[in-house]
């Protein structure tokens, strides 16, 4: 698409026209009081959250306590109050102008639970953040963690090849390795783990999702660069007693989830979760001999402890997963060596251990300070082989943080300190080749967050780390949230990222190929720095609530390492960046409610993602510039009936040169649109719901080149860029005890 500048003045009027209308205030009157301590009610609290009950509107306390809300946002006539290191409340404010609350303190941190339906924009946090909700979730199938964007517009999920059943997810325009991936932020799921990564945690784990976009705070480390994904596991004290969770589709496929939490004693409560999902029917819709998906069985076990006593909260987890994979050619026997057989095929054998430790300290009397240490370990084995090339590794990981908080003077200037150490020992084998590295990482961090409660926000952290193999890495970061009101929101973030990537286990796609794989120089790690902003409009129009977000971010590498199919149709080449590449990525998303219990969420989004390949400015593979998305949510009172239907619309993706009569060819993908929908029936503990996948049976068409000679030298299953498996029908069932 060309903008030319009468274009662009018609968007920006379209844009500055949506935002007037949005803005436009009603004549409100205001509900003014005060947060104190309620037992020291001369102590007011400061930077304390009051919300109205139902929404995202609200404000921050200032240096006396005092708060004003308009009225005129509120659904209900209840607020609700929040603050660290004290019990949440729900005051009736109807009839009343003013108010004085007393929190009482508590002994130990809590997250605050909100009835009601929660925002997926917050107006509070100081990162452009989405969040999608255990709502979100239940609005598709979300077996595992891959499905649970399919109903989200700023995260995409793309199938890497036809072959293996890899998938990654995709951020600002940027491949999955890019984005942090934390479990209750905790960095997990990285290095040799990426391409199966999303398989590995079961929706039925997940409480909720929170998505940053930009490189995020330096609590979590260096590597995040295009933004972060943090998994909120279910926690054992607030979990349901039982959830039990059945599902199968038309491919023959079927997991089996189960949960069961309980509290031992006072102190302790534990959630076990258990997740199965098995394949076994070998599926060629599209008749090119090929299996549209592999083959195999996945058993995933994970336990949670959690201790809470006065100042001291402790929580440790220990998660084990062993899954095996069979793909290619429909009579592809993995019983027989490769050597020995005429068919192509696939395999893989995996084997996962994690654990990890959270534990905090409240100093009593100063619920704004505390001191906490976060440990992990992991363990991640695997065995896989692509035709003749085998390709095996092993990683073993550990982390350790330790975090001190507190205020400098009051509320209003908080800070957080600590010290990191992190260790990776990886050891790869491809084909004849045997590669690894041991990362020694210590470290030290620290961030400063100024509130003046009333309209802006500043959070600025750097950490500096000392890699044994890279020398010393300093990583700047800020984030700015300024409320011009308190339904118009501007947040602005700029940091720096740094990663040593592992080519061949972020790329395994270039495997499923006859393509040679060629590294031509010792590859640097990856360093990039990000720029970008938002603006949130909370708004009601006709008496409903919406929301209008938009935001535009730029990232560019400094180094990197550049997977080259561009140059040779018949290698796959890794190099250091010689030359440009950045990512360009802007997104508008309006959610608008435009009935009690129907929803409406749109999104569009354009990516500009280029990179320099043997000294020529290319768009980058198989990432489309114009993406549309749509989301429609129905449910009745007490969500006894709710019907779900998502459309997304994917415009042209550039295509590497295949190798073809000998002779190199230039394409791209079609044009294309896909929908989902879904919908449930709830009763007092049970749920039934059934939904299809890409009704309209899109699917690319060729997807495997060279299909009919895999061991040939045309050969290439990676040049995925729509649905390979066509319609899929699926049905299943939940049942829950509270």
């Amino acid at each position: 698409m060309k903008f030319n500048s009468t274009s662009i003045k018609r968007v920006l009027y379209a844009l500055f026209t949506l935002y007037f209308i949005a803005i436009l205030p009603a004549a409100a009157q205001q509900l003014t009081g005060r947060v104190v301590d309620q037992t020291d009610n001369s102590l007011p609290l400061i930077g304390a959250n009051v919300v109205w009950k139902g929404t995202a509107k609200g404000t921050s306390t200032d240096i006396t306590g005092s708060f004003a809300l308009s009225t005129a946002d509120a659904l209900t006539p209840e607020i609700i109050i929040t603050y660290i290191g004290y019990k949440p409340d729900t005051i009736n404010v109807s009839g009343k102008s003013n108010v004085i609350i007393q929190l009482a303190a508590t002994g130990k941190l809590q997250e605050v639970v909100v009835e009601g339906q929660q925002a997926r924009y917050s107006s509070l946090t100081p990162t452009n953040s989405q969040v999608i909700t255990t709502r979100d979730l239940e609005k598709s199938a979300c077996c595992n963690l891959a499905e649970s964007f399919e109903t989200n517009a700023s995260v995409e999920v793309s199938t890497t090849d036809a072959v293996s059943g890899a998938k990654q997810i995709q951020m600002l325009g940027l491949d999955g390795s890019y984005t942090l991936l934390t479990t209750d932020n905790i960095p997990a799921l990285r290095g040799l783990a990426t391409p199966y990564r999303l398989n590995y945690l079961s929706g039925t784990y997940i409480e909720s999702i929170d998505i940053i976009k930009g490189t995020g705070s330096v609590l979590n480390g260096y590597e995040s660069i295009s933004g972060q994904v943090n998994v909120m596991l279910k926690d054992p004290e607030k979990a349901e007693r039982l959830y039990f969770n059945l599902y199968g589709n038309s491919l023959a496929k079927f997991d089996a989830n189960l949960n069961l939490a309980t509290s031992v004693g006072k102190k302790w409560n534990t959630i076990l979760m258990l997740h199965s999902n098995h394949l076994g029917n070998r599926v060629d819709r599209n008749k090119d001999g090929f299996m549209d998906l592999p083959v195999g069985t996945q058993y995933n076990v994970f336990n949670k402890w959690k201790y809470s006593h006065k100042d001291v909260v402790s929580e440790f987890g220990i998660n084990a997963l062993r899954e095996t994979k069979t793909g290619g050619q429909l009579k592809y026997n993995e019983d027989v060596p490769q050597e020995q057989q005429p068919y192509y095929g696939t395999t893989s054998e995996t084997d996962r251990l994690m654990a990890y430790n959270k534990s905090s300290y409240t100093f009593p009397g100063k619920p704004y300070q505390s001191i906490g240490m976060i440990t992990s370990v992991a363990h991640h084995k695997f065995d896989s082989s692509y035709g003749l090339r085998n390709y095996d590794g092993e990683q073993n990981s550990a982390s350790a943080r330790l975090i001190f908080q507190s205020i400098l003077g009051h509320t209003g200037h908080t800070y957080k300190a600590g010290l990191s150490y992190t260790y990776d020992n990886y050891s790869e084998t491809l084909a004849d080749s045997t590669f690894g590295r041991n990362e020694h990482i210590p470290g030290a961090f620290v961030e400063y967050i100024y509130n003046n409660t009333t309209n802006l926000t500043v959070v600025a952290g750097s950490r500096v780390d000392i890699h044994n193999l890279f020398g010393t890495i300093f990583t700047p970061r800020l984030n700015v949230k300024y409320d011009a009101t308190p339904n118009t929101i501007f947040r602005l973030a700029a940091g720096k990222g740094f990663r040593v990537a592992n080519p061949i286990a972020e790329n395994s796609a270039i495997l499923v190929s006859s393509r040679a794989i060629r590294t031509t120089e010792t590859l640097k790690p990856e360093q990039a720095w990000n720029l970008g902003g938002s603006f949130t409009q909370f708004f009601e129009w006709g008496g409903r609530p919406g929301t209008f977000v938009t935001d535009y971010y730029y990232t560019t590498f400094t180094d990197q390492v550049v997977l080259d199919m561009y140059t040779n149709p018949t290698q796959a080449s890794f190099y250091n960046l010689d030359g440009r590449s950045f990512s360009k990525s802007f997104q508008a998303e309006v959610q608008y409610e435009v009935f009690k219990g129907f929803d409406v969420k749109t999104a569009y989004k354009y990516f500009d993602v280029k990179t320099t390949y043997n000294g020529k400015l290319l768009q980058k593979p198989m990432i489309p510039q114009h993406r549309f998305f749509v989301n429609l949510g129905f449910a009745t009172p007490f969500d006894k009936w709710r019907a779900d239907l998502t459309g997304q619309y994917f415009g042209l993706m550039p295509l590497a040169p295949i190798e073809q009569s000998n002779t190199a060819s230039m394409s791209e993908s079609d044009k294309f649109y896909t929908f989902n929908a879904q919908v449930s029936r709830a009763f007092k503990r049970w749920e039934v719901y059934v939904g299809g996948e890409n009704l309209l049976n899109y699917r690319q068409t060729n997807p495997i080149l060279g299909a009919d000679q895999p061991f040939g030298p045309n050969f290439d299953a990676s040049m995925v860029w729509g649905p390979i498996t066509g319609r899929v029908v699926y049905a299943g069932l939940r049942f829950k005890i509270d």
